[in-house]
């Protein structure tokens, strides 16, 4: 584990905008970060190291970098930022990153792949998530090792290696144990991210935190995807509102039909926030579709729930994904 000077050897798989700032400020911290990514991001990291600009700040760190982890060798943490559909290549690629007990955070959007793993019995049992690949997933990782995460950071990636944090004062990453015990990995890895300026608060419920995320996520995140605005400009508009209030009411009553009790946090999205959905589909990519709003219709289902507002936006997202330009 830690080098005799406290640092860790940690791997960011998936060192785009989120997972960039993450990096840049565990490396500020002392510790030996190493990164995967591709493509034009990873050479500007190579060539010029990965820099983050907060608050008017500019911070840049020298990070190992490449696009292949038998490159970076065995860690003693791996986050995983990348979204929910590419985690299949990272559990065909991932192996040489692992050590013995190396614990690896999955940081994404949505519900994760792990739902069903450690789930208090007296909660409803979850739908069939095989969309997400569990099964795959925990083979090849291992659920010993998995750490559930939630991220709140707004981030833009300005430019090749170059990351934009657009909420300086809201930095924050939730880890805990996917069945919801204390662990001293729990608490050394907390630790690790408050040291690094990374607020990582202690909770007793992941899932709790999963749907509060989740549910901001479909209040607007999905209508901003929808109208390419900002989401601070969505949540803003009278014309919308009825809508986002209607999307959270019936995603707090999908958690609630699954023992999940939330509060709708309406502080609102950062000025200037585009959705990581949005910023996806301005550069072609892959969106994230299953676990913003295929996984919630099916724990709608499952827990018998009419859901007419979520189905009729989920109808809008497929139908626009599916006539996305796609270059990456």
């Amino acid at each position: 584990m830690p080098a005799a000077d406290g640092a860790l050897r940690i791997c960011v798989y998936g060192a785009g905008a989120v997972g960039g700032h993450f990096a840049v400020r565990l490396a500020a911290a002392g510790h030996r970060v190493s990164v995967v990514a591709r493509g034009a991001h990873l050479a500007a990291i190579r060539a010029d190291g990965l820099t983050l600009i907060r608050a008017g700040e500019r911070l840049t760190a020298r990070v190992a970098a490449s696009d292949d982890p038998a490159d970076l060798g065995p860690q003693d943490v791996v986050i995983v930022t990348l979204k929910a559909h590419a985690l299949p290549e990272v559990a065909q690629r991932i192996a040489p990153l692992l050590g013995p007990d190396t614990p690896v955070i999955f940081a994404q959007n949505g519900v994760p792949w792990w739902y069903a793993s450690g789930l208090d019995v007296a909660r409803r049992a979850p739908p069939d998530l095989s969309l997400l690949n569990p099964a795959l997933l925990a083979d090849r990782i291992g659920m010993e090792r998995v750490i559930g995460g939630v991220i709140y950071s707004s981030n833009d990636l300005a430019a090749p290696g170059v990351v934009q944090n657009n909420s300086p004062r809201r930095n924050r990453l939730i880890i805990g144990e996917i069945d919801d015990s204390t662990s001293p990995r729990i608490a050394m890895l907390r630790g690790m991210l408050e040291e690094a300026g990374i607020e990582s608060p202690a909770t007793d419920d992941l899932r709790a935190r999963i749907w509060d995320k989740l549910i901001a996520n479909m209040r607007v995140s999905l209508l901003a995807f929808l109208t390419e605005r900002t989401s601070r400009e969505v949540y803003d508009d009278p014309d919308l509102r009825p809508v986002i209030d209607r999307l959270g009411a019936e995603a707090v009553a999908i958690a609630a039909a699954h023992g999940v009790t939330c509060a709708i946090d309406d502080h609102g999205p950062s000025p200037g926030h585009k959705s990581s959905m949005l910023q996806d589909y301005e550069r072609g990519r892959a969106q994230e579709v299953d676990g913003l709003v295929t996984a919630p219709q099916l724990f709608a289902r499952a827990a018998g729930l009419d859901t007419p507002t979520l189905d009729t936006i989920a109808g809008l997202v497929r139908a626009k994904v599916a006539t996305a330009p796609r270059t990456a």
